[in-house]
């Protein structure tokens, strides 16, 4: 479905919309009542939202970091991205190197107007309106392929973004028809909620009320999650609670029960493919 009709976009303010109710578990200030009550709601309905959200926006600095300095990426694909908070992609890229580009990508138009307010005046990232469930206008974008050179190594971050990709839009098929469009020796970054340790009543009544933003989510267990990685050489330590994922001393790790996972797949290298065959 793509986004491309050049209408104005509309801001619903009186309905609860997931990028903001997310905006206000990470403690932003771009939401309004409708978003915060629909938050309290499911605080009320799984405790830990809150700290898991944060434990994944910290996970994505972490990973982003890590891509930059240690794996020498400098192109990054964020779909789903949010609304901007502390520590966004290309300002922790850019930290490390100046040179780092990154495309935002998210259907919400609240989202993308707020991004495009804050890179006005910056450089080597933009924010587009595409949908993550339509994969071949994604890929396809002028302003992506502008921005990013998809026969080089890329990094596609998919943060808190397929759970609310339903079973029956075929996820598993879009997260490969993205990967396949980038280079060998480009990276996927995951983190996806899981009720693999809620109590069953509990996961039920938090899904009941991210429904009411109109986006039904789907709390995936362990190896449902680590399917969207196959093909893929999960780097270490593998797909674990997102604490658990490289903790340094800010985030030092899982203290409380798991409710989000997280990993960094890689795609094999040309060659590697080859071996392999």
């Amino acid at each position: 479905m793509s986004k491309r009709n050049g209408a104005k976009p509309y801001i619903d303010t009186t309905t609860p919309n997931v990028a903001r109710i997310y905006d206000y578990l990470l403690g932003g200030r771009n939401n309004f009542g409708p978003d915060r009550a629909a938050a309290e709601q499911i605080i009320k309905a799984t405790p830990h939202v809150r700290e898991s959200a944060r434990d994944s926006r910290a996970f994505l600095r972490r990973a982003v970091t890590q891509l930059t300095a240690k794996a020498g990426i400098r192109q990054f694909i964020d779909i789903g991205t949010g609304l901007p908070s502390q520590g966004n992609v290309h300002e922790v890229a850019q930290a490390i190197n100046p040179d780092a580009r990154v495309a935002y990508i998210d259907n919400d138009p609240t989202v993308v107007i707020h991004a495009r307010a804050m890179l006005a005046r910056g450089e080597g990232a933009i924010a587009i309106l595409d949908d993550l469930r339509d994969p071949e206008s994604v890929l396809s974008h002028p302003a992506l392929n502008v921005q990013i050179d998809l026969d080089r190594p890329v990094a596609l971050l998919l943060v808190a973004v397929l759970d609310f990709i339903a079973d029956d839009k075929d996820p598993y098929g879009i997260v490969s028809r993205l990967v396949s469009a980038l280079a060998p020796g480009s990276f996927l970054v995951i983190s996806h909620a899981t009720a693999d340790h809620l109590l069953l009543a509990r996961a039920d009544q938090a899904v009941q009320f991210y429904d009411t933003a109109f986006s039904r989510a789907t709390l995936r267990s362990y190896m449902a999650v680590r399917r969207f990685f196959d093909g893929l050489r999960l780097v270490e330590p593998g797909l674990v609670d997102v604490r658990d994922w490289r903790p340094d001393e800010e985030w030092p790790g899982s203290t409380t029960r798991i409710t989000a996972y997280g990993g960094i797949g890689q795609k094999p290298l040309l060659w590697e493919a080859a071996s392999d065959a």
